[in-house]
């Protein structure tokens, strides 16, 4: 019988650092052909710059299938309410059969940021000692968190254009540096992560040092970007989905419209990287980029996890 689990019980049966291993897995079977899905299908919501997403994939891997329900709405910020709301329904791939229904908010959280700390592993230098966080959000937490599991950094710097936030972010995060501007975090970090709600860039080329590792996490509908397009177009550019990237990335559709490199500039897909597939950095002086656009097979394996350890410790509720 399919079970319904809350946000409660998803956070109490998902550690961040096996979801980051499961993440690795299933970006490998995606970009191996072990997983199928198609680019999200997204309609504008009810309101201006509002939107209703829908994330079906296949895992081989179970065998197992889903789909995710996400929407975002930018104005619940000041609303005290999650900008991103999500449910998730996973389906037994051999009989159809549903076997729960499942909170997305939290799944969305923390899979953006397992996926993010699967990049860092495998494009960042081994000896990054300094992270550049730009955005003080939920996405800035769960970076922090996940990024902690797969380096140790001795210096972390955040900028936020909110000044409020970033004060609440520090307090939060006491190992936190609050930087003056975005410049001021960015020049000579070996990390520098971009989790804004941005539509224009607030990362400029010349701030990037030689041999950084920039992970674009915001700008994810095709008119939004947070990077500039001389960076973009100066680093080795790896994404989750190369279909995606080339669909919905504005980082990556606006340069290419613009002239600034054309579709092979997507070098590889992360999944490709840590199978060996395909190169990830090529020197210590290269600038490697990542851009998720977060894609369903991430979403399908933490809800695998998250169903089968909740079988296995008894959470959740029983429907019908």
């Amino acid at each position: 019988m399919a079970i319904w689990l809350s946000e409660e019980d998803v956070r109490a049966v998902l550690p961040l650092g096996e979801l980051i291993e499961s993440m690795e897995r299933a970006l490998a079977a995606f970009s191996s052909g072990q997983a199928r899905q198609p680019v999200r299908t997204v309609i504008e919501a009810g309101l201006p710059g509002t939107f209703f997403a829908t994330m079906p994939a296949f895992l081989e891997a179970g065998p197992v299938m889903g789909a995710k329900l996400v929407t975002l709405f930018p104005p619940n910020a000041h609303k005290g309410l999650p900008t991103h709301q999500a449910a998730i329904v996973l389906m037994d791939a051999l009989s159809g059969e549903l076997l729960a229904v499942m909170d997305g908010r939290y799944i969305t959280e923390v899979r953006t940021a397992a996926s993010s700390a699967v990049a860092l592993r495998a494009l960042g230098r081994s000896g990054a000692k300094t992270l550049a966080l730009v955005g003080s959000g939920v996405q800035a937490g769960s970076h922090l968190a996940a990024f902690a599991l797969v380096r140790k950094f001795e210096e972390v710097r955040c900028w936020s254009p909110t000044k409020a936030n970033l004060r609440k972010f520090a307090a939060a995060h006491p190992e936190v540096r609050m930087a003056a501007s975005a410049e001021e975090a960015v020049r000579g970090a070996d990390v520098v992560a971009i989790v804004t709600a941005s539509v224009t860039p607030v990362v400029w080329n010349d701030w990037v040092a030689d041999g950084a590792c920039v992970i674009s996490v915001g700008a994810c509908v095709p008119t939004h970007r947070e990077m500039d397009p001389k960076l973009v177009a100066r680093g080795r550019l790896v994404a989750d989905s190369r279909a995606a990237a080339l669909k919905e990335s504005g980082d990556v559709v606006m340069a290419m419209a613009e002239g600034y490199f054309g579709p092979e500039h997507v070098a590889a897909e992360i999944g490709a990287v840590v199978s060996g597939a395909a190169a990830g950095r090529t020197s210590e002086a290269e600038v490697t980029i990542y851009k998720p656009l977060g894609i369903a097979v991430e979403d399908v394996a933490a809800a695998q996890l998250v169903y089968a350890r909740a079988q296995a410790q008894g959470r959740g509720m029983r429907l019908g």
